[in-house]
């Protein structure tokens, strides 16, 4: 059996998706209120920071994968991610379940470095620092020997359905909106964006191969290295219509984060628009050269066409 836990989003919807495709029909969800992806799902309602049930949503497993996500909302981050993690870590340890974590790129350095995955950990920001405890919280049991465990890191998100990203919100809900698309600091800066369904088949890939185990991936993108004002120029000529947009200075979204708490949890990711952003994905081209990364035109096609 594999196991999701933080079966509601985007990631682990498409993950059920393609594990029921390409490699079981045991799968079980689990979240505080988890919903059938396959007719064949099991449910598991648990909250994962009670440590018993999290050990119940271990037992039994193969596989677990950690998708979990919470609001974007630091103290929660700084209450809740670590004890959930250390629980997940502690049941897979206890019924030797091997582990997938989903990770994001908010521990890496903001500036305009090559990402690879030994790039150091110099997190801006709290809920930075967060994910930088989660990962090396996992990586020192990984290198103890004490669980048999991968790492599977993620760039920002755009995609179709409810995936939740500044390029969708600010981008592609815009233009279903009819309203005049926004940029973040600068249209220059290159952007590294992943497909959701991409990740979430590349997660599944990686925890259903053997030899991908102690060990960090990051997950497959298209390498065309676009900034915002070209990639809108891209979504200009996949929707057929010129779309406009304005590039949003620093100094707005400081003043927003006055009177907004979203844009206050906003702030520690905007030095990341500052600079190019380049994820390198060469270790799993590499090692799966077969996989069918989807292009940023084929990607654009599929939310108009959504």
């Amino acid at each position: 059996m594999q196991t999701i836990l933080g079966a509601n989003g985007q990631i682990a919807e498409e993950l059920a998706r393609e594990l029921k495709r390409n490699y079981t029909s045991d799968i079980r969800l689990v979240s505080r209120k988890p919903k059938k992806v396959n007719e064949t799902d099991r449910l598991f309602a648990a909250n994962l920071l009670d440590k018993d049930k999290a050990d119940e949503a271990v037992k039994g497993s193969d596989i677990a994968y950690f998708t979990l996500g919470l609001p974007m909302d630091s103290k929660m981050w700084e209450e809740q991610f670590p004890v959930i993690m250390r629980n997940v870590i502690d049941a897979c340890k206890k019924h030797h379940v091997r582990l997938v974590f989903f990770d994001n790129t908010y521990m890496y350095p903001q500036n305009s470095e090559i990402l690879t995955e030994e790039s150091p950990f110099s997190p801006v920001g709290r809920k930075g620092a967060v994910r930088k405890n989660m990962a090396e919280m996992l990586l020192r049991e990984m290198e103890s020997g004490q669980i048999e465990a991968v790492i599977c890191r993620a760039p920002e998100f755009y995609g179709p359905g409810k995936t939740q990203s500044i390029t969708n919100t600010l981008v592609f809900d815009a233009v279903k909106k009819n309203k005049k698309l926004k940029v973040p600091l600068s249209d220059q800066k290159l952007r590294s964006l992943i497909w959701t369904p991409d990740a979430s088949r590349a997660t599944a890939l990686i925890g259903n191969t053997p030899d991908a185990y102690g060990q960090t991936w990051h997950l497959p993108i298209d390498v065309s290295r676009l900034n915002y004002k070209q990639f809108i120029a891209l979504v200009s000529d996949v929707y057929g219509k010129e779309l406009n947009y304005k590039v949003i200075p620093k100094f707005v979204f400081k003043i927003g984060a006055i009177f907004n708490k979203q844009a206050k949890e906003l702030q520690e990711l905007l030095p990341r628009y500052a600079s190019d952003n380049i994820f390198d994905v060469s270790k799993f081209k590499n090692r799966f050269p077969e996989f069918k990364i989807t292009t940023y035109r084929e990607g654009i096609k599929q939310i108009k066409n959504s």
